[in-house]
């Protein structure tokens, strides 16, 4: 116990340190905020630190990504709700031009908002997450049928949407 707060389980703060921003970037695509992307992968670590000795003796990724996204499909069955996200998305400092990078992120971030949570979670799963259309159902618990037309219905309505470019599209749907 260092401080009153007891230590972290054995391998869990190396495994979080390495694996945070790329589980981080994954509750973001879900969420569409940065805060409430923090806060669902807060959660699911929380969750996590308390069976360490278990899920680490597996593929504690997999595992956490599979947390990730039934507590996020969980929340809204739930109905759960947040801060209110913010008009514009914070800016940062980074390579290139960072109001098109701003513009382009908020346009990513409208565009998946706009759908359904299960099309959110499938087109975050197969095309950011690069799983098979077995594997997403699989994580989801769902039919290979239901991720093949919700993909499809989800993949349309992205290409139509006129505030998203060509070269967004490709990186999202490609």
């Amino acid at each position: 116990m260092t401080d009153g707060h007891p230590a972290p389980p054995e391998g869990f703060a190396e495994f979080v340190t390495a694996r945070s921003p790329a589980l981080l970037r994954s509750a973001w695509l879900l969420t569409g905020d940065v805060g409430r992307a923090e806060d669902l992968l807060q959660t699911v670590l929380a969750a996590a630190w308390q069976r360490w000795s278990t899920v680490s003796t597996g593929h504690p990724e997999a595992y956490l990504r599979r947390a990730l996204f039934t507590t996020y499909v969980s929340w809204w069955r739930r109905r759960w709700r947040s801060e209110v996200p913010s008009a514009a998305p914070p800016e940062h400092a980074g390579p290139g031009d960072p109001a098109r990078e701003t513009a382009d992120r908020d346009a990513l971030r409208r565009a998946l908002a706009r759908l359904s949570r299960q099309q959110r979670a499938i087109v975050v799963l197969r095309y950011a997450e690069d799983l098979s259309v077995e594997r997403t159902a699989e994580v989801l618990g769902c039919s290979t049928n239901t991720v093949k037309v919700q993909s499809s219905r989800a993949l349309r309505n992205l290409r139509a949407d006129p505030n998203l470019d060509l070269f967004t599209k490709r990186e999202v749907v490609s």
